[in-house]
């Protein structure tokens, strides 16, 4: 069985860590994550008590199949520089889910003498915690084998979206990594809007929540565009059509392409 090491136990770091040792690919003993904070790495211990933890990257990385860099975009090239002469790319697989720190940059800070290391980058979002992430992955240097194995751990951590070109990252995480959050805030809107018509905030967010469940659910089953689904609950002169027009003449979705389009990194 492969080991992974995670570099980082935050809130990505350590979902990534707790969702694999959930899963069949890594068991807990196989997983070992580096972290400074001794609080980050005692919730980890907390939660599975088999999976290793180091405050030493060098010891995290220096046996381990994959490595996994979780930490902030400024600390990549440090901890690269800390830990590169005990690389091995012939045998190693990197993973960065670092947003902005392109394959140029890591080809950069990863650069041996006659040796290229096989690199993913990753856009995971937040609901990763839960093991239902979008995660966007794009390889540089990989084989097809190396690619299916990493889209093969992070489906256990929800759904992954291989990607050709790494010019598409940041459309995708605009989509789901930003987009999490506006799904969040149409929750917030329609469950203020529940409240103003006279349900409890805590009831008419579970009604808004089990709504959405069932719109996605089927999405899924009818594999169906959404405006056909639409066109099933819009029936002339009838309450559902008022609404949606007068979510329109207030620029409802004029107003998520805009913001999905302002969160595109250029």
């Amino acid at each position: 069985m492969k080991t992974i090491a995670i570099i980082g136990a935050g809130n990505m770091g350590g979902a990534i860590a707790r969702g694999l040792s959930q899963g069949s690919i890594f068991s807990a003993k196989n997983i070992i994550v580096s972290d400074i904070s001794e609080v980050n790495l005692q919730a980890i211990k907390t939660f599975n008590s088999e999976i290793q933890t180091t405050k030493e990257n060098k010891d995290a990385v220096k046996n381990a199949d994959i490595i996994l860099f979780a930490v902030k975009p400024w600390l990549v090239e440090p901890i690269v520089a800390d830990i590169k002469n005990v690389l091995n790319y012939d045998k190693q697989i990197i993973v960065s889910i670092a947003a902005g720190v392109s394959f140029e940059q890591l080809n950069l800070f990863l650069k041996k003498e006659n040796s290229k290391p096989t690199l993913f980058r990753i856009i995971p979002n937040i609901a990763i915690d839960v093991l239902q992430s979008v995660s966007t992955i794009v390889s540089c240097n990989a084989n097809k084998e190396q690619e299916n194995f990493i889209i093969s751990v992070f489906n256990e951590l929800g759904k992954a979206f291989f990607v050709a070109s790494e010019s598409q990252l940041n459309a995708f995480m605009a989509l789901s990594s930003c987009g999490i959050a506006y799904a969040f805030r149409y929750i917030r809107a329609a469950v203020e809007g529940g409240v103003e018509m006279g349900i409890y905030p805590n009831v008419a967010k579970e009604v808004v929540m089990q709504t959405l469940r069932g719109a996605i659910d089927l999405l899924e089953k009818n594999e169906s565009h959404p405006e056909i689904e639409i066109d099933k609950v819009t029936t002339p002169g009838g309450i559902t059509i008022k609404g949606l027009n007068e979510m329109e003449a207030n620029g409802f979705s004029n107003a998520v392409i805009k913001g999905l389009k302002a969160s595109l990194i250029k």
